[in-house]
């Protein structure tokens, strides 16, 4: 698959097949992801692979502590405010996800399945937890991290898989660390999903918008 097409093609699969990813194709993403750029060459991330009984866990734990109404605990905390233009495009993808699903406005328990849905992954069979030692200062490492993450999905897409980035999956990270074996100076910066996309499923074929070159490149000259 050619790079282009490989960025063009890619999206967030919202549902996948529960068939497992072989290891050694995971290993293989990793081996190749691990010559992405990081600023210094400090390579600041470690990243921990979790399937089967273990994953599990996770969802299970995630799906609880949600309906339990825990408050979140997140190691890097999410913005409250976005600014005007990207919180309507926040709102509109939105829209076409509960849209494509067929679920309306008013359809609270159709809401809530899908959140739900989205706490378990989207049924990945794998899910890769992204990490940064605490003593580190956040802004680089996570620079980093970002660049890392988006070759691993480009990977992924040239392989067959799909992706979904989760930061959904490191809502309570102290509860994963504890399930997973991660140290306790681990900051959990993002989750992401891996698995085979159900291809004939609407939800993964949403239509897609992006902003224009126009609108976000200033040529200075």
């Amino acid at each position: 698959m050619e790079l282009l097409t490989a960025i063009r093609e890619r999206r967030s699969i919202r549902k996948f097949k529960p068939a497992d990813v072989p290891k050694e194709l995971v290993m293989e993403i990793f081996n190749e992801a691990r010559w992405s750029p990081s600023w210094g060459n400090t390579q600041p991330w470690e990243f921990y692979v979790l399937v089967g009984a273990a994953l599990q866990k996770v969802k299970d734990m995630s799906l609880a502590k949600t309906i339990a109404g825990e408050a979140l605990a997140p190691d890097v905390q999410m913005p409250e405010n976005w600014p005007p233009a990207m919180k309507t495009r926040y709102m509109e993808i939105g829209k076409v996800v509960l849209t494509t699903l067929g679920i309306k406005r008013e359809d609270k328990d159709g809401r809530n399945k899908y959140y739900q849905d989205m706490l378990t992954f989207f049924g990945a069979p794998c899910l890769i937890l992204a990490c940064i030692t605490k003593e580190n200062v956040v802004e680089y490492p996570m620079h980093d991290i970002g660049l890392i993450t988006q070759t691993i999905c480009l990977l992924a897409q040239e392989k067959g898989l799909g992706t979904c980035i989760l930061a959904a999956a490191a809502r309570y990270p102290a509860a994963v660390r504890k399930i997973a074996a991660i140290p306790d100076d681990k900051r959990i910066i993002t989750g992401i999903a891996l698995g085979y996309p159900e291809q004939a499923n609407p939800i993964n074929s949403i239509d897609r918008t992006r902003m224009e070159t126009a609108e976000f490149v200033r040529w200075v000259e």
